[in-house]
């Protein structure tokens, strides 16, 4: 039988198949310890697993040094005891658990420095890629342990930029709308909560960078459940970035029309004619930037039952079922024959025997069976959910003697509870299940004994989670109560406080004492396993530190060891909150707005103020319980949101400080104010410059604005309507664009539009402008054609300037930072060379610079030229190229130009009527259509007529093509399938490779191919490829081979070779079989006659005794027994 059973469970494998999962590997590393104001006295690193139990968990410390756990009991989590800090223990710890395939990857690294210091922190950015304009960043901090203040510092800060306190060990920040200012090095930093002034070291430099936006990252294509399709049902496609996006485009390779969008990334694809299959990916944009679109993500191919896979599909279900049938027939065979094999002699049990033999060659035969592949159409999804934290307490039929007779109990909040495990040291596991429907558990320890003593967690089991580990309950001693546990609210003076004193067992009696005092200041009787001492009214004479102790219910009392002291200090007031809004002050109407108040300190209420008034206050909408922070959202801000905001926060009747005020003002209600710089906007490094604003009321507040600051730089307020602020001593530091808005104190901050900005340069020359024309500076005759002198600076004049012209058109502009020179009706006195520079309107010694010259050429005067490139018009990158352009007239000017470009890009004046325009070592962004030109010297600028264009690509080949199938790349029963080719690139001929033919098997002008599969000819690997028909010798790349199949496709195939496999194992298991019967059938004649001579023999003797018998037998004498049973002796059939 244990051959059999081996061969089942051979069998059930190979039917079933293996199944891997691929999960996050990386355990999490972190801190516990029970002296939370020096944790260094007493350490345990705790290691987890992310996702799966394990047997063995490795921790490592400097790469050398190595300890391993083996739990009894599987599990998520150990604990690795250090106990006190010393300088032997300090260094680099990571730990590793033990999976299927080997050791995981390490975790984290958590350093362990010198006694009295807190570990150093890590801090890494949550995400792969830099960060994008617009979007949000979280970095994240991990401090190793709980209950400690994050403090994140930006380099040339001396303040945090932000803090938090976290219930867990990492805190996050948020980065809101990432700008190039929020660029730069940061670094985190814990403390204690208690102990403000106990830091830890600084964790490692981070640097952030806004990365450039000209191509968003690549994102990420997910299939829900798979990507197979399943009968009647539908696949949800999911696209991942971790971005806020703006909207998500699925397109399917295989259907160039196809293109659907959402808002959240999820698509859901049906296979209605089998329509769904087939290759998708995907882009998105952000709102930042709404043009700039992704690349596209790594194509997912989708495939499902067509044709005659839902035939093999229904086909296998029903041998799967029939099968089933009959392994449960043969086994009820296989069982009545070991009930029969034990009440037959040893020659009739060696017949039966072999029968079962047969059977189980019958129940191998159909578990083979049974494991023929349906196509990958099953799926298995494994799901761990975290269980409630359970409660552990000790029980004892000793009263007065506990430690004669301990029972440790664990109970489980959640009902679904199946296992409990009790934890000793991080190392000693025992289990149980459930003794009730109490949903707990009893371990008993019976008489303590030394062996005993340690430190208790309890886990409770749930299907395949592991819960929390309970609280600790620590025995200390053989004949002294377990320790107990002491804690209580932060104290308030004039309130009331409870101190809970936590001691395992009922029936106890509890003191608390106070340090500096003999006696307990107070006592309570046997009130159950806990107790509340209570302060009626807390003050200064109350403050120390605190402790509790257990002992039993009668005289003479057996104590418990102290419980760890409790430290209670009264504070006056807390300390002002952090005050902030997530936008700038300066607010536009409708626009969304967070005010952010913060604290270090928990569960703590908030109340926001507007000028003086209360007008909210946090509730569990806007904070949730225990949260040391508070968002106040207006959602849409109206004119009268505007005003002065503050914040404090209390608990109970303790305030804290009122937060420094913001104050807001809605724009938009006033009309915009003009802002003048005096003397001028660009001022000599070391100089005053005054920027007046100018409002259309009085009695108004003015604020100045500087780009890229979100607070105002300068407040002022006046009886008149306008205000000057005075930028004392500028540098070139202070240059950028400036502007300013005034807003009423009395109406709820309204104000007025932004002004225009200004620039101002801190530089001793005017920045040179720039001369360039619209539409070009190559225009026909009779052709419009606008001049502009552009440049940075602002309110200034422009003057342009004709070669050889005694007089300069000047255009002023104060409110514009363009000079527009329009020429109408261009003819032969417009042409010319021509500059601009800028003409302020007041004295200055700063220098003034032309701008670059242009030159003004009219075409359409002389014949036109030619054009042509010397080597073809395709041209590998690197290589160089010479374009020829041949005029019809001598002592010429040749003049090369590129649609697209305003200016020319080359000028030749050759000896001969043509000229070579050689351009070395040529890029991509060098294709494009070029034409020449040319003009007399005699008479500059008047140009002929345009070359015959001639489109330059520089390549190696022509761009490679797509290749798609239509309606899918599986043939269907006498249906075609279109292939259908497209390239970048017009007037071109098309040709289709199939890998079984050896010459191109059809040739298209418009790319379509209409492929048939006429005795499965079609199906194979197909490409394509096509040529210029201008140059016939240059053929394309071949685009990505696509394959086409039958009905079945890949997964048919694939089936298909596991079903071969599986029914070359049945051919071996009957021909098997008919061997063994062959030989039990040739051994039947000799069996029957064997069996034959020997129950003759027993007839004869039988007969033979009773003829003996005498008259008068007792019918008990042996002769008696021996008729008896030669009558009764079976005849063989």
């Amino acid at each position: 039988m244990l051959l059999t059973l081996t061969l089942l469970l051979f069998c059930i494998r190979l039917s079933l198949g293996m199944t891997s999962i691929v999960m996050q590997s990386q355990p999490e590393l972190w801190i516990e310890t029970n002296y939370p104001q020096a944790p260094w006295e007493n350490v345990t690193l705790w290691c987890k697993s992310p996702s799966q139990i394990s047997s063995k968990f490795l921790l490592l410390k400097d790469k050398t040094q190595m300890t391993c756990i083996q739990p009894s009991y599987k599990t998520f989590q150990v604990s690795f005891s250090i106990g006190a800090l010393t300088k032997s223990n300090t260094g680099l710890y990571r730990c590793c658990y033990w999976k299927e395939t080997g050791w995981s990857e390490p975790s984290k690294v958590l350093e362990l420095e010198a006694p009295g210091q807190l570990p150093k922190p890590i801090l890494w950015i949550q995400s792969e890629n830099s960060p994008l304009p617009g979007c949000n960043v979280n970095i994240l901090c991990h401090g190793w342990l709980q209950d400690l203040v994050f403090m994140l510092f930006k380099e040339g800060y001396a303040e945090p930029v932000d803090y938090q306190v976290p219930t867990g060990t990492v805190a996050i920040f948020s980065i809101s709308n990432m700008t190039p200012e929020s660029e730069g090095v940061y670094i985190c930093r814990t403390h204690i909560l208690m102990l403000p002034t106990l830091w830890s070291e600084p964790s490692n430099p981070l640097k952030l960078i806004v990365a450039v936006a000209d191509k968003l990252p690549k994102p990420s294509l997910s299939a829900r459940p798979s990507t197979m399709f399943k009968l009647g049902k539908a696949i949800t496609l999911q696209c991942r970035v971790p971005h806020l996006v703006l909207e998500f485009s699925l397109e399917l390779e295989e259907r160039a029309t196809f293109q659907k969008f959402s808002l959240d990334g999820d698509f859901i694809i049906i296979n209605v004619e089998g329509k769904g299959t087939g290759t998708y990916s995907y882009n998105y944009h952000i709102e930042a930037h709404p043009n700039i679109w992704s690349h596209r993500s790594e194509p997912l191919k989708l495939m499902g039952p067509a044709g005659l896979l839902i035939w093999n599909y229904i086909l296998n279900e029903a041998i799967r079922l029939s099968l089933i049938v009959q392994l449960i027939a043969l086994l009820l065979v296989v069982l009545w024959i070991r009930w029969k094999y034990r009440s037959l002699k040893i020659r009739e049990a060696w017949l039966l025997g072999t029968a079962q033999g047969v059977t189980m060659l019958f129940i191998i035969m159909a578990l083979l069976c049974c494991g023929l592949c349906n196509g990958v159409l099953t799926e298995e999804t494994e799901i761990i959910m975290p269980t409630p934290k359970p409660e552990l307490w000790a029980e004892t039929n000793f009263p007065l003697a506990p430690w004669k007779n301990l029972t440790l109990w664990c109970r489980s909040p959640s009902g679904s509870t199946k296992e409990f495990v009790l934890l000793k040291d991080g190392t000693g596991w025992i289990a149980t299940r459930p003794a009730s429907e109490q949903v707990r558990a009893a371990f008993p320890l019976g008489a303590l004994t030394q062996s005993h003593t340690g430190s208790y967690h309890c886990h409770s089991w749930e299907e395949m989670a592991v819960s929390e580990p309970s609280e600790a309950l620590e025995l200390v001693g053989t004949d002294i109560l377990p320790k107990p546990v002491i804690s209580a609210s932060p104290p308030i003076r004039g309130r009331e406080l409870q101190i809970r004193c936590k001691g395992w067992l009922a029936g106890m009696g509890f003191a608390l004492y106070k340090e500096g005092l003999q006696e307990p200041v107070q006592q309570l009787g046997t009130v159950g396993r806990e107790a509340f001492f209570t302060i009626q009214r807390m003050e200064d004479k109350d403050e120390g530190n605190y402790s509790c102790r257990t002992h039993t219910e009668k005289r003479p009392f057996k104590w418990s060891e102290p419980s760890e002291p409790l430290e209670l200090v009264i504070k006056e007031m807390y300390p002002k909150p952090y005050f902030k809004t997530w936008a700038s002050p300066m607010v536009t109407p409708g626009i969304r707005v967070t005010f952010n108040c913060s604290t270090p300190h928990e569960h703590m209420s908030f109340i926001l103020y507007k000028d003086g008034s209360e007008i909210a206050s946090s509730d569990k909408s806007w904070a949730s319980p225990g949260a040391s922070a508070a968002h106040f959202l207006i959602i849409s801000v109206g004119f009268g949101d505007g005003g002065n905001y503050s914040c404090r926060y209390y608990d109970f009747s303790i305030w804290s400080e009122p937060s420094d005020s913001v104050e807001l003002v809605v724009t938009e209600f006033y009309p915009k104010p003009t802002l003048l710089a005096q003397p001028g906007p660009v001022v000599l490094p070391g100089k005053n410059v005054t920027l007046q604003c100018q409002g259309a009321f009085q009695g108004m507040r003015f604020a100045l604005l500087y780009e890229g600051t979100p607070v105002p730089l300068q407040f002022q307020s006046t009886s008149g309507n306008s205000a000057d602020f005075l930028l004392h001593t500028i540098g070139t530091e202070d240059s950028g664009n400036y502007s300013c808005v005034y807003y009423e104190t009395t109406m709820s901050n309204r104000g007025s539009y932004l002004s225009k900005p200004i620039m101002i340069w801190v530089t001793d020359i005017f920045p040179k402008p720039r001369l360039f024309a619209e539409p070009g500076s190559v225009v026909s005759m009779g052709q419009n054609v606008t001049l502009w002198c552009q440049g940075p600076v602002h309110g200034v004049g422009y003057i342009l300037h004709k070669e050889r012209e005694a007089t300069s058109v000047q255009l002023w502009g104060s409110t514009s930072s363009d000079g527009a020179f329009p020429i109408t009706n261009v003819s032969g006195a417009s042409i010319g060379r021509y500059t601009c520079c800028y003409h302020p309107d007041w004295t200055s010694p700063i220098k003034i610079q032309p701008s670059n010259t242009l030159e003004l050429i009219v075409t359409g005067l002389l014949p036109k030229p030619s054009l042509l490139a010397q080597l073809g018009p395709m041209v590998a990158p690197g290589e160089n190229m010479t374009l020829r352009c041949q005029g019809e007239l001598p002592d010429s000017t040749f003049v090369l130009l590129k649609e697209g470009s305003q200016e020319p890009l080359e000028q030749q004046r050759p000896s001969s009527y043509r000229a070579d325009f050689w351009m070395p070592a040529v890029r991509g962004e060098d294709s494009g259509i070029y034409s020449c030109i040319y003009y007399l010297d005699s008479a500059p600028f008047a140009a002929s007529n345009h070359s015959d264009f001639l489109e330059i690509w520089v390549t190696d080949k022509p761009p490679k093509p797509s290749l798609s199938a239509w309606p899918s790349t599986v043939f269907k029963l006498e249906k075609d399938i279109t292939l259908q080719c497209r390239g970048p690139l017009p007037g071109v001929e098309f040709i289709l490779e199939h890998d079984r033919e050896e010459a191109p098997q059809q040739f298209s002008d418009d790319g379509d191919f209409v492929i048939n599969n006429v005795e499965g000819k079609g199906i194979g690997n197909y490409s394509c490829s096509y040529r210029l028909q201008a140059y016939p010798d240059i053929w394309s790349e071949p685009s990505d081979p696509l394959e086409l199949v039958g009905a079945a496709g890949p997964a048919a195939q694939e089936c298909t070779v596991g079903n071969i496999v599986r029914s070359s194992l049945i051919v071996v298991v009957v021909v098997a079989l008919g061997i063994v019967l062959a030989i039990e059938w040739r051994k039947w004649p000799r069996l029957r006659t064997r069996n034959s001579e020997a129950d003759g023999r027993d007839q004869t003797i039988a007969l033979e005794e009773c003829n003996q018998e005498e008259p008068g037998t007792d019918s008990n004498s042996p002769s008696s027994i021996s008729q008896a049973t030669s009558v009764e002796l079976p005849v063989p059939i």
